[in-house]
């Protein structure tokens, strides 16, 4: 048999095989595939993934499998499966995030397994709300000194002057002052490799490495960095615990020391990723708010006074009496959130009428569910409001705010996030006043990890209050 008759006869193989699965599973969900082995729709959800999962939902319902690069993902959109989702104990979240870890810090699969609990556990505990004012402090300190690079006037880009002031005052808050590169002529490097890690770093986490030869290079240069980054790290721990950074606390709680440096990345890629641009869309939403702005402006007065002095000294309690700041800032990571989160199938489950299968990739859609308009009347408006109904002097959430996840794996830096985006909102409008030049961008549809970014820029222009 020639090449091309069996290249036919394995390609009519698979194709029948496929069929077989539908036709002995006629209670799994719908299935979207091609007529490309392995790759199946692949190609159609990764060039805009939120526009895909929309056609499929007005499609086929809330549940649905898409076939894509070798494997099942069953999207669950609206509020069925959640229960399910968050307490089941067929579904696994370290199965479905571990090969991810792999792809994007090269941590291997023994090695997560074996160190997963324990750092989760440590991450938890150094970063819950009762321990939050020892990291306040200094974040302040660095925000001020990182937003005096931007001057007194300037025009820019929102999301370009929200990061160059976060990413270095973040890093050195959690990671130690002068551990990582934040002057001003060592940062331009260090920022196109991190930018260009994270931009496709969810497409690297699902994909071989070989097909993304820049985010390799990128990838590989990070950790180059880390090497030394974890060096300089190990030899400033100090004995006593308070005074050690989350990097050192990672440090000695790490299974084996020669992955320090892909641990390190990977925490560094947690702690920037989503809060860079929810910050951004806090900060775009609020001033393109009249009512909004003013409201937050009033608060800001009655708690520190006439806006505008040189360098505002903002603690957790000061915090704690401008609840409005972080309702506006949840109300953001509502309007932006992930497109999934996901967990593996272990045991066949129930969700509805269907049954799905182990080996599925569970993907529940936290953008879907927030768009309820069940559980947030008017889902498509900016309402911060809306989080009066809300607990969250006892750390609750809304019912169906899965932004963090929920459950037992639900992110154990929020509380940190939500600070430090807080922080960062009261600093940035207390100092300058900024006047949009565009309209608020919509989201882009590319991205089904992590929080939606920006379509385009937003330019600003800005200003010291005198």
């Amino acid at each position: 048999m020639d090449l091309a008759l069996l290249l036919a006869a394995l390609l009519g193989l698979l194709i029948v095989k496929a069929l077989l699965f539908q036709l002995r599973n006629p209670s799994s969900p719908p299935c979207i595939r091609s007529w490309i082995p392995w790759f199946g729709a692949a190609f159609q959800f990764g060039k805009a993934p939120l526009e895909f999962i929309e056609r499929a939902r007005n499609e086929h319902g809330p549940v649905f499998t898409i076939f894509a690069l070798g494997k099942r993902f069953t999207f669950v959109t609206e509020e069925e499966g959640t229960e399910v989702f968050f307490k089941s104990e067929d579904l696994n979240f370290e199965q479905a995030v571990q090969q991810a870890v792999k792809n994007a810090v090269s941590v291997p699969a023994e090695a997560f397994y074996g160190n997963h609990g324990n750092l989760y556990s440590m991450m938890k505990g150094k970063m819950s709300p009762s321990n939050l004012h020892m990291f306040s402090g200094t974040l302040c300190k660095e925000l001020h000194e990182h937003m005096a690079h931007l001057g007194t006037e300037g025009t820019g880009n929102l999301n370009d002057l929200v990061r160059h002031v976060m990413y270095p005052a973040v890093v050195n808050t959690l990671f130690g002052k002068g551990i990582c590169p934040t002057s001003p002529s060592e940062i331009k490097e260090f920022e196109e490799h991190f930018q260009k890690y994270d931009e496709d770093f969810e497409y690297a986490s699902q994909m071989p490495e070989c097909f993304l030869r820049n985010w390799s290079k990128s990838k590989k240069w990070l950790l180059k960095l880390f090497e030394k980054v974890v060096l300089d790290a190990e030899r400033t721990n100090p004995s006593e615990t308070a005074s050690k950074t989350l990097l050192q606390h990672l440090l000695d709680n790490l299974q084996g020391k020669h992955l320090a440096p892909n641990y390190g990345l990977l925490m560094l890629w947690a702690a920037q990723a989503n809060a860079v641009p929810v910050a951004f869309w806090t900060l775009a939403f609020i001033l393109s708010n009249p009512a909004i702005y003013k409201k937050v402006m009033e608060d800001l007065a009655s708690v520190f006074g006439k806006a505008g002095k040189a360098k505002l000294e903002v603690s957790e309690e000061d915090l704690k009496k401008i609840p409005f700041i972080k309702w506006c800032t949840l109300e953001a990571i509502r309007l932006r959130s992930p497109g999934a989160i996901t967990k593996k199938v272990i045991n066949p489950i129930r969700i509805k009428n269907f049954t799905i299968p182990a080996g599925d990739m569970l993907m529940l859609s936290p953008y879907w569910l927030h768009r309820n308009p069940k559980y947030f009347p008017d889902p498509e408006m900016f309402k911060p409001d809306r989080w009066k109904e809300a607990n969250l002097e006892k750390n609750a959430f809304l019912d169906s705010f899965v932004a963090f996840g929920g459950g037992k794996h639900q992110c154990p830096g929020r509380w940190f996030a939500v600070m430090e985006i807080q922080l960062l909102v009261v600093l940035f409008l207390y100092k300058y006043e900024f006047v949009l030049l565009d309209a608020v961008p919509k989201e882009s549809p590319l991205h089904l990890v992590g929080t939606q970014q920006p379509m385009a820029p937003l330019q600003v222009r800005y200003k010291c209050r005198e």
